[in-house]
């Protein structure tokens, strides 16, 4: 079992974040993680915010080990070459950390609020595919035209390569069974769902439907899930194992509103029984 954790920038500064992150290291994390929202989530809307991929550059130039991703980058908020670019600057920085999680966007009001494109779902599961379609080639093959329904390519090539061969991970999150689970199915690396542990062994097994199907085999994607740490260690304990059991093997810790003590206690305990 992996464990990454949530290093949760609304409301933060770069050097709470950058010690967060370095905190996170010590500790013995695979991963830490950021979203890919130009507010906060919650508290005061006016509070600081740093921007996703920005973060993920000065993260990478302040860590060693610790792998780095967004959970996961809005399919809406950046043209598909712009952000491969911006995966492969990420990847170098960080000598090969980048895992590169994607989804399809929810925030309207976000949208709205910064005139960006918001289709419905569906619209947006399809932009979702054809981005991961054009990442995989911009980050593996030169003079690449694609013509889709939502984006187009013509004789594009980007340089250099990513070091992680042939691209760095590509994770797909999110829970809907009519659009999203079949795009995963078909594109993913790694699934990362949210739920319960009886919701999340329901969707992972349509998954397993929907990859046979694809021709793929279901063992090629992974699986990963959210653990809040905040409630008791039965609880959290309970989780872990029913995620482990159902062949979920990476978990995100949520950075708990007790701070760093509860962060190193779980790491101290839970981590290290999972070694």
């Amino acid at each position: 079992m992996r464990f990454g954790i949530d290093l949760s920038q609304h409301q933060l500064t770069w050097d709470e974040l950058q010690h967060r992150a370095q905190f996170a290291e010590t500790l013995g994390f695979d991963g830490g993680w950021v979203f890919d929202h130009f507010k906060p989530l919650y508290g005061d809307p006016s509070g600081p915010c740093l921007e996703g991929w920005t973060l993920l550059a000065g993260l990478a130039a302040s860590t060693s080990r610790l792998r780095l991703g967004t959970l996961v980058t809005g399919v809406t908020h950046r043209n598909p070459a712009l952000l491969a670019a911006q995966a492969v600057t990420v990847d170098h920085i960080s000598s090969g950390r980048l895992e590169l999680g994607m989804g399809a966007g929810w925030s309207e009001q976000e949208h709205r609020r910064l005139g960006l494109l918001f289709p419905p779902l569906s619209e947006r599961t399809d932009r979702l595919e054809e981005a991961v379609q054009i990442m995989r080639f911009l980050m593996t093959m030169e003079n690449v035209t694609y013509l889709g329904r939502h984006y187009r390519l013509n004789g594009a090539s980007y340089l250099p390569r990513p070091l992680q061969s042939p691209t760095p991970p590509i994770w797909i999150g999110g829970v809907g069974e009519r659009h999203t689970l079949p795009v995963v199915a078909r594109a993913a690396d790694v699934w990362h769902g949210f739920g319960s542990v009886e919701d999340l062994v329901h969707k992972s097994k349509l998954i397993d439907e929907h990859a046979e199907r694809a021709g793929r085999a279901p063992a090629d994607i992974a699986r990963s899930a959210s653990v809040s740490i905040t409630e008791s260690k039965t609880q959290v304990e309970d989780r872990i194992e029913g995620l482990r059991e159902a062949g979920f093997s990476y978990l995100v810790v949520s950075w708990p509103e007790v701070g760093e003590e509860r962060v190193e206690e779980f790491a101290q305990v839970f981590m290290a029984a999972y070694a």
